[in-house]
């Protein structure tokens, strides 16, 4: 079995050197920032290094937000925030507006936007495992536990951290709870398709895998359905590959449907759900043009060129041909003009975000450490003194060519 993913491109950042003249007294304030600062470089870099694992990542996370927490909590637990919450200014592009920074003088924004990128990180790692040719089924298991991490990422962030901003997220932004909950349910979406995948190399019961499918177009249906009011302009492609997923899924569910109807000698109705599997599959195909045509952030690929689409096409193909031979041979039904409802039901394989905490703050932030961050020190005009507009530059992400078939394959 075979997948292919759209995937938006990461945020970028401007730097930030956390050199505080004046504020910072002591060599345990200097070395937080020189800290904060090198964990937070390395951190960027492996965002795009094809060499990084997930544990590699987690440990380059964690390490810089347990510091970057001492900014934002206060130590003794209290609800109280950090003095030093808004001593920095942060600024982040977003993965559907271009190279326009939004900026926030708020190291929850900084906390929420570098999150942001983990999670998306983890989805492009995912979508790499994904594209190897003849990949394990451990591979296959980490692609579904990548996506499953990071829509539990992306959960917490909606939950439990964006409500803290104090200036809400633009129309439009990465931040915003339209386009966060588009990002969750594609996650849930895409594991559920290596489900799908492995129950199918199993044999799996048709009426298991039929149900899976129909969730899964569910899933990929509430995703667009999340961002239809947003502008076309920035959004059609995305929705593009939603509706393509949605279309190719329901195709799936109504295959395999037929084929439970046709094990229950319900062959009219088996050919029935056959006919519909092939017209959500030619609505597929014809998205799958549009996708590859349409401008926006995300790949230039030819989706239905990979062997993920073509295997369907074959399947539905020759399953609607099947049931016709046995219905001109044995049974004799009458093929009905509405199509079967597909009240499906899945009991088994529903994916689930796993959860997710930030880590604690740092053990290097003590009330000594604090201390010798002194604000009084602060140039009095320093939020008032024009500075000078800074250039975001966008992320360098690896080129990565899909390989012959960009093939996900669960043995």
């Amino acid at each position: 079995m075979t997948h292919w993913f759209h995937r938006n491109p990461l945020k970028a950042t401007a730097p930030v050197p956390f050199n505080y003249y004046g504020v910072v007294t002591g060599p345990a304030a200097s070395k937080i920032c020189s800290d904060l600062r090198s964990s937070r470089a390395r951190l960027l870099e492996l965002f795009t290094d094809l060499n990084c694992n997930p544990q590699m990542m987690k440990n380059a996370a964690d390490s810089y937000f347990s510091l970057l927490q001492g900014f934002i909590n206060s130590l003794d637990e209290s609800t109280q925030e950090s003095k030093l919450r808004y001593i920095q200014n942060f600024k982040w592009t977003d993965t559907l507006q271009g190279q326009v920074p939004s900026a926030q003088q708020d190291a929850v924004f900084e906390l929420i936007s570098m999150g942001f990128n983990v999670a998306l990180w983890y989805t492009k790692y995912a979508s790499r495992l994904a594209g190897k040719e003849n990949i394990t089924e451990d591979e296959a298991k980490e692609v579904h536990r990548s996506l499953k991490i990071a829509a539990g990422i992306f959960k917490h962030l909606k939950e439990s951290h964006i409500p803290k901003l104090i200036t809400p997220a633009e129309k439009g932004r990465d931040l915003e709870a339209r386009l966060i909950e588009a990002y969750i349910i594609q996650c849930q979406a895409e594991a559920q398709e290596v489900t799908i995948a492995r129950a199918i190399e199993l044999k799996h019961a048709p009426v298991l895998i039929a149900a899976l499918a129909y969730e899964t177009a569910n899933f990929y249906q509430k995703a667009d359905h999340a961002l239809s009011s947003l502008e076309p302009a920035y959004s059609a492609k995305w929705r593009k590959y939603l509706h393509l997923k949605m279309c190719f899924y329901t195709a799936y569910a109504y295959c395999y449907h037929g084929q439970t109807l046709l094990a229950s000698d319900k062959c009219g109705e088996a050919i029935r759900s056959l006919q519909e599997a092939e017209k959500f599959y030619a609505k597929a195909e014809a998205l799958c043009k549009e996708y590859g045509e349409t401008k926006g952030p995300g790949p230039t690929v030819k989706p239905s060129g990979h062997l993920f689409f073509r295997k369907l096409g074959n399947l539905v193909k020759n399953t609607l041909e099947k049931c016709q031979r046995e219905n001109g041979f044995i049974y004799f039904q009458k093929v009905p003009t509405e199509a079967p409802q597909l009240e499906l039901k899945a009991v088994y394989g529903l994916v689930e975000p796993v959860p997710f905490e930030f880590p604690p703050t740092s053990m290097h932030w003590t009330p000594e450490t604090l201390a010798a961050f002194d604000l009084t020190q602060r140039p009095k005009d320093d939020s008032a003194k024009p500075k000078p507009e800074e250039v975001v530059k966008p992320v360098k992400e690896p080129d990565i060519k899909p390989q012959k078939d960009t093939g996900c394959y669960i043995s």
